[in-house]
């Protein structure tokens, strides 16, 4: 279970936000802008022809002595029971991953334009991806009502 993976950011955030916020991330629009020493403008080749992205980013100010792997009540909140860092999207997970699903407005060169991506200003971004109606679940989807409530703000405007 010990290999290393090591990942290069494949661009940078470029938001209106620079501090870590737990909600009000809908009317956030941002940048992602890729990294013009690995990519030319060929690689979002299309990608304007879909209405959302999946970005996979990194927590990078989230600092190791931070990282959580075991429970805690989700925002601090003893209201809310005890569940394992898996079962909850932190920022303070053992890889610091997130995975943001967002609206794209455009692409422009190596810009690409976002609404709604829940990353700060100068997030490392690892990866993106078209999103696509197929790989959305299947089936009914069930969650607890603590998480349901938890997100009642959290994509609400600004």
């Amino acid at each position: 279970m010990d290999q290393l993976v090591t990942v290069r950011p494949v661009g940078r955030v470029l938001s209106p936000r620079a501090d870590v916020e737990d909600d009000h991330w809908g009317d956030v629009a941002s940048v992602v802008r890729l990294d013009a020493e690995q990519f030319t403008p060929e690689a979002l080749a299309s990608l304007a022809d879909f209405s959302h992205l999946e970005v996979v980013f990194h927590f990078h100010r989230v600092s190791e002595d931070r990282i959580e792997s075991g429970a805690r009540h989700p925002r601090g909140n003893q209201d809310w029971p005890l569940v394992g860092i898996f079962a909850q999207r932190g920022k303070n997970r053992p890889n610091r991953l997130g995975v943001s699903r967002c609206e794209l407005l455009s692409v422009e060169g190596l810009d690409v334009h976002v609404r709604g991506l829940d990353a700060i200003d100068g997030t490392p971004v690892l990866d993106l991806k078209p999103y696509m109606a197929e790989f959305g679940p299947r089936g009914v989807v069930v969650q607890p009502e603590w998480s349901t409530t938890l997100m009642t703000a959290y994509y609400a405007g600004s």
